[in-house]
């Protein structure tokens, strides 16, 4: 049973869930698959799993609601708020801002490892020349990048005081009535239970912990211990993963999704105010065929020619109508915007289109890696996207 299992997942996504959605709730639910073939557990629309960029965008809506509360300025020097100086290596006298972290044109690359140990310290990683693109002053060039995130998670500490995942659980989710973490560590042990497994080639990749929570929620430190009692504010913002490290389900996702169809309101009062929706949902590059990189795919690398082609505050913008765009999965031109996930066999997306006031939440796991002829999505992303 399972190596046939095994065999069929090198073909077809291991799990998939999809949720369509308007202002008012969901339209539409469907689920197929298992969140863990050993256990031979089906997938369901309230499996956690770690949805890979999704996290972006949940990310600067925590920021934006700090900029609302006045913690935070999207235009301000970040050097203030970590405690030590922030700059390319080749152009020192150009501050690194939020908003460049954010639309990742602060100039840095992921020519550096992101991921760090429990005990490790962000400044030095930093201070390396190989985490920066020696070509590009920063504001002048789109190149999408994980590591802009640890420092976005570190400025979110020093203006909180608190563990990124803490301050995500009260700026995001309990407004928001979800459950959701980032690396674990704040979520309900039943819930991480639940995790969806996720695999490439039919192996594990990414919680497989066998229906029990994590031993570790987070990279363990350098010795291989676990004590997150380690953490200082703001020293290490790579530890809960804002990049890519959201468990969330796909019923989760679709709250999210709502509240970006209704402006920043919830059923629960405010969530953004009308000026940082605004910010959110304005684009600030768009690809001219000069000014960046139009992406590349994360597991192998390869050129995706034409997948992003206009960025905001951790916000794509789909169906970009400029000559060499392949940025429209769903094929019918219409502007929406949010985010795609792609990270250990698994792709996601959440999408609004606001002018319809309609979306979709979609995961699946290992889905291969093959170029559609439709867009630079996958054949899978482009099936979930449609609906078909």
């Amino acid at each position: 049973m399972i190596a046939a299992l095994l065999a069929a997942a090198t073909a077809q996504p291991v799990a998939e869930v999809r949720i369509a959605f308007d202002r008012h709730g969901e339209t539409a639910v469907a689920a197929r698959g298992l969140a863990d073939i050993a256990a031979n557990r089906p997938v369901t629309p309230d499996d956690p799993v770690r949805v890979a960029s999704i996290s972006k965008l949940v990310t600067a809506i925590a920021v934006l609601r700090l900029v609302d509360a006045g913690k935070l300025d999207l235009d301000a020097d970040v050097s203030r708020m970590l405690g030590w100086r922030l700059r390319h290596p080749s152009f020192p006298d150009v501050p690194i801002t939020l908003r460049l972290l954010l639309s990742h044109r602060a100039g840095i690359v992921d020519g550096v490892d992101y991921v760090l140990p429990l005990d490790a310290e962000l400044a030095p990683v930093l201070a390396d020349a190989k985490a920066w693109d020696a070509a590009h002053a920063p504001g002048s060039w789109f190149a999408y990048a994980n590591l802009n995130f640890p420092i976005v998670a570190s400025v979110v500490e020093r203006a909180t005081g608190e563990r990124f995942d803490r301050a995500m659980d009260r700026l995001v989710f309990r407004p928001l009535g979800i459950a959701a973490c980032y690396n674990w560590a704040s979520c309900r042990p039943e819930f991480a239970a639940r995790a969806v497994v996720q695999y490439r080639g039919g192996k594990p990749t990414k919680d497989d912990h066998h229906g029990r929570p994590p031993a570790c929620p987070v990279e363990p430190a350098r010795d291989g211990s676990c004590d997150l009692s380690q953490w200082r504010t703001g020293r290490n913002g790579a530890m809960f993963s804002p990049q890519g490290g959201l468990r969330i389900s796909a019923r989760g996702l679709a709250v999210v999704g709502r509240m970006l169809l209704r402006q920043g309101r919830t059923d629960r009062g405010r969530l953004l105010s009308p000026r940082a929706f605004a910010t959110l949902t304005t684009p600030l590059w768009t690809w001219d065929g000069t000014n960046g990189d139009t992406g590349s795919d994360a597991t192998t690398g390869a050129k995706q020619g034409g997948f992003m082609c206009r960025y905001g505050l951790t916000v794509t913008f789909l169906a970009t109508p400029v000559a060499g765009c392949r940025d429209d999965p769903f094929g019918d031109g219409r502007q929406r915007l949010g985010h795609a996930g792609d990270a250990y066999g698994l792709r996601s997306g959440l999408w609004v289109d606001l002018k319809a006031g309609t979306g979709v939440a979609y995961f699946a796991t290992d889905v291969a890696v093959e170029p559609s002829a439709r867009s630079a999505f996958t054949p899978t992303e482009d099936r979930l996207a449609r609906g078909r």
